[in-house]
């Protein structure tokens, strides 16, 4: 099957848009929005949910209050500052807690849990256009590169089952981890850039990314005006860069 990946140096340069656009292209495809952090696809596609599962990523440190001593250990040895303590006891700032479990590992009396939390929910959905598959991370939630890879890799599995030749994925913006794990055995990246400084800018870092995982990039120009002759000569000027034009 192929996987085009449609992704953008920063947000608001349209790529949600370009997907939806393309979707109504193929014959036969299926949609996946990568773009966890920020999902907007459905929101164009309307889609009609069929199964809705939990992400369950990470862990979260809990103090067991009726084991805990109050010596002040894990509040001592918390980097982040999560470890709050009142009149009530010591107790755990969710938001705060990186999960990384030295408390846990280190507390004299075994009195910290660390069980594993739901940061999220991802679904099955079927649209006018065909499934998708798409995720929704929760505030202030990490492991978004986890998120991605796993609405990906089902996205995969079911077109394959359904004989599926084509996965059109709306990936996140910038080149973070959620941005590598959308390019993974990509067939081929779009870049959508906007002709401005900034846009040119981010555009670069992308095609560099996708250049370094060999993976053949194309750009397309969105709310193109004169400035298009600017952007498109700094593309072709950069070395690093073996892109396509896509108007």
């Amino acid at each position: 099957m192929k996987e085009l990946v449609i992704l953008s140096g920063k947000g608001g340069t349209g790529k949600t848009s370009l997907t939806a656009a393309f979707a109504g292209l193929a014959p036969s495809l299926m949609l996946c929005d990568a773009d966890v952090d920020a999902a907007d696809l459905h929101l164009i596609m309307a889609p009609d949910i069929r199964q809705t599962h939990d992400f369950v990523g990470g862990n979260e440190a809990v103090i067991n209050q009726d084991l805990c001593t109050a010596c002040g250990t894990c509040k001592e040895l918390c980097r982040f500052e999560a470890v709050i303590e009142n009149d009530a006891g010591f107790f755990v700032d969710a938001i705060a807690c990186e999960g990384c479990g030295v408390c846990v590992d280190l507390c004299p009396e075994n009195a910290i849990e660390f069980p594993q939390k739901t940061c999220g929910q991802w679904f099955v959905s079927h649209t006018r256009f065909g499934p998708m598959i798409h995720a929704r991370l929760g505030i202030a939630e990490e492991n978004s590169g986890r998120l991605v890879a796993l609405v990906r890799e089902e996205a995969r599995r079911r077109a394959r089952e359904q004989h599926i030749d084509i996965i059109l994925t709306d990936g996140p913006p910038g080149i973070g981890c959620p941005v590598i794990a959308s390019m993974g055995q990509a067939s081929a990246v779009l870049i959508v850039a906007e002709p401005t400084v900034s846009g040119i800018h981010d555009m670069k870092r992308v095609a560099e990314l996708a250049a370094h995982f060999n993976i053949p990039a194309m750009v397309c120009i969105n709310m193109a005006s004169q400035a298009v002759r600017d952007i498109w000569r700094a593309v072709m000027d950069h070395p690093a860069m073996k892109l396509e034009r896509l108007m």
